[in-house]
Formats: structure tokens, sequence, C-alpha cells
């Protein structure tokens, strides 16, 4: 399964790679077949999967533009990746790009670390600070996990979305910035606005080019190329022969669903490659929970299923037969590329034969 893949992994791109294409947005045709081709800064980000392609292609074409971004998708996804790949890509690629952790950096210390503060402005600050806003002038400023964001100061940062301006903690001189924003969150942000808890306005206001990125489970095609790509990287980190995976050892990461996204996998293969004896990792070296994997999918007990459920005990129909491995497909492997892929047939297919009988609508 793994065989014969060749994967990039962008560690740093550079300003020069690419030239700015149009600067007037158009996200039409995105998700149907398409001959838009991504740039060589997208190109590095590792995956085929047409759910990653459709999110860097609306990606690229944010790039061209000053539009803020808002990047969706659960933890260990590749959010930054995607928004450094946004800022490289853009006539702002030689200007910083300055992250912050809004849920890393307590309430009471957040003010000062996005705008700054003036010398005596409170205990400890015995000089001025500049903060993200001024570091991140000309170029880009990254707000990871948006939604731990404190409603105070939600309206700091809507006053900088619609008037490009802010002033230091204790201080009086307004600071004019020009800065885009590209903010990510791994939370419902309707969910948090119905509650109070996140601001109708500066949700609108972030939301102009939004980006989901897909969970890895929704792209089991791509986990191949990560796992190909990653036993390189670290190898090559801890200085030893390039290990494989077992034929049983890749069904399972495969069908594991992975909570954790890229970092779990990343994580788990490092943990396997810095224990091997060998230089084949097989089913006994992986952690339970991962191993349990293939005797959940055995050969043996997906067939005595099948063959015994008729209603009537007998063998099921051709048909019945169709729809449960259908069904079944979809339901393991979370969208109709990923089934196909594991059955040997087109998405389309799946699609169809999905419709047909009636497991989607």
């Amino acid at each position: 399964m793994f065989q014969g893949v060749v994967a990039l992994y962008p560690e740093r791109v550079s300003a020069d790679k690419v030239k700015m294409k149009n600067p007037v947005i158009d996200l039409t045709g995105i998700g149907q077949e398409s001959s838009v081709k991504l740039n060589p800064i997208f190109e590095e980000i590792i995956g085929k999967s047409k759910v990653l392609e459709k999110a860097l292609l609306i990606a690229q074409k944010a790039s061209g533009t000053a539009s803020t971004v808002l990047i969706r998708g659960e933890s260990g996804t590749g959010k930054e990746l995607v928004a450094k790949a946004i800022h490289y890509s853009s006539n702002r690629a030689g200007k910083p790009f300055v992250k912050i952790n809004c849920g890393a950096i307590p309430s009471t210390l957040l003010e000062s670390e996005l705008f700054g503060h003036e010398q005596g402005a409170f205990t400890g600050a015995i000089r001025r600070r500049k903060g993200k806003f001024e570091q991140a002038h000309g170029g880009t400023i990254f707000l990871d996990e948006i939604g731990d964001m404190p409603l105070e100061m939600q309206v700091k940062l809507l006053r900088i979305l619609q008037e490009q301006e802010f002033e230091r903690v204790g201080g009086e001189e307004t600071i004019k910035c020009d800065v885009r924003i590209i903010a990510a969150t791994n939370r419902n942000l309707l969910e948090l606005m119905e509650k109070e808890q996140f601001r109708e306005d500066l949700y609108y206001r972030l939301n102009v080019i939004p980006i989901y990125l897909p969970a890895l489970k929704e792209r089991r095609e791509d986990i191949p190329l990560l796992v190909r790509h990653f036993i390189h990287k670290i190898c090559g980190k801890i200085g030893r022969e390039i290990v494989e995976l077992s034929e049983e050892a890749e069904r399972c990461f495969y069908n594991y669903d992975w909570p954790g996204n890229i970092r779990e996998l990343e994580n788990l293969l490092e943990r396997l490659i810095v224990l091997a004896e060998g230089n084949r990792i097989s089913l006994e070296d992986l952690p339970p929970y991962i191993a349990n994997r293939y005797q959940d999918l055995g050969p043996s007990t997906q067939g005595d299923r099948l063959i015994n459920m008729n209603q009537n005990g007998e063998m099921a129909t051709l048909e019945e037969y169709e729809k449960e491995i259908i069904r079944h497909a979809i339901k393991k492997f979370g969208s109709f590329n990923a089934a196909g892929k594991a059955l040997g047939v087109t998405h389309k297919t799946v699609a169809f034969k999905a419709r047909k009988y009636n497991i989607i609508e």
C-alpha cells in the first residue's frame, strides 16, 4: 500500500518561489473537477485527496488577496502550515509572519501580547514593548485558537479589523497597522455565538474566506503519503536506516481514525522508529488500540456476517451484499474517495451506489 510514494514537507518556503496572480478572488468551481493547479508552495503540503485539494485551492486563491481568512479544523490537521503557505505565496511574503495562540496566554496578559505596552503600564512593565500586531506590520498575523479569545479582547480585535489602528496598554498614541489577519479554530464558532461567547460581528469580519481542513480520517488516502514522509524525516533526524511497515501494520494505520490527526501520526511513528529493534515495524510493535484494528477488520468475521445477514438465515442476494459492503465502507472510511480506494472503485461509483441503496440522501 505504501510503496513508491514520494512526499515533500515545507520546512520553510521562500518569498520568490511564486509570483502573485490576479488579486480578485473567485471561489466558483472549487470542489468540482478543476484544471486549476496548485503553485509550488501549496504542492509541498502532503496529500492528494480531493477534500484536501479543495481546501488548498481556496487557500491559494486567498493568497492573492488581502482578505481575512478563517481556517477551521480539528487539532493537528495543519492549520498553521496552511496559514504559512498563504503568507509565503502572497505579496507580503518578504514581511513577518507572526503567530500567537489565543488560548495559551492568560487573559490578563493577552492584551499586552497583542498590542504591546508602555513603560510603567503595569507592575513589571519596565520598558516599552511592541506587541504582535506591531511586530507583524506589513506582514501577516496568525491568530490560532481564536475561539478561546476573551470577549473583551474580541472588541479590540474588531477595532483593528475595522479601523486598522490600536493603542498600546497604558498608552495614548494611536498606532496604525498594516496587517493581514489569518485566524484558526478547532471550535464551533456558531455554537459559541449562540452561547454569547463569541461576537457575531467579529465572526463575520473574520469569516471572509472560510477554509475547512479535513480530519485525517476524512482523507485516509493521504495516510500512505504521510507515513512515507515521516519515516524518512524521523530516520534522517535520528540517523538510522529507513524502516518499513509490515502489511498488517499498514492496514491498521489506514483504518485507525487518528483523533489526534497528523500530529498523532507523526508522534506515534517517532516512538515506533526509536524503539524498533530492526528495520521493520510489525503488528506486534503497535499499541493495542491500533493493533486491534487488524482484528476488527478480519476477513472471516466480515464474511460470516454477510452470509448470515438475510432475515431467513440464508445467503444474501448480490444486491444485499453490495449494499452492506458500500454502507460499511462509507462508515469505516468516512468519505466516497477513501471508500472507493479501499474497494477498488471510483468515488463516483461509491456515490452512485450509496444513493441507489438510500445509504445517504
